[in-house]
């Protein structure tokens, strides 16, 4: 099987679009949610989402909204 890479340019508010090769190897159509599984030391790996991945990060939300509100917070990630 042969490798295949796509590229995409991010925007001023950091969105891309996700090329043709790869909508169509992931299935993914208008709508459709993907999942960045972050590898640490070895990229991320971009899939088409799960409804459990889709229920998991709604469970979540509510928990890291009050998380991150801190002065501390903002001055320790604003360059990010």
């Amino acid at each position: 099987m042969r490798e295949t890479v796509a590229i995409s340019k991010l925007t001023s508010k950091y969105q891309a679009t996700i090329p043709a090769p790869v909508r169509e190897a992931l299935d993914l159509h208008a709508g459709d949610e993907v999942a960045f599984d972050i590898q640490p030391g070895d990229g991320v790996k971009v899939r088409k989402a799960t409804s459990f991945d889709v229920g998991f990060a709604k469970a979540l939300e509510p928990t890291l909204a009050s998380e991150w509100l801190s002065a501390a917070d903002e001055e320790a990630w604003r360059d990010l």
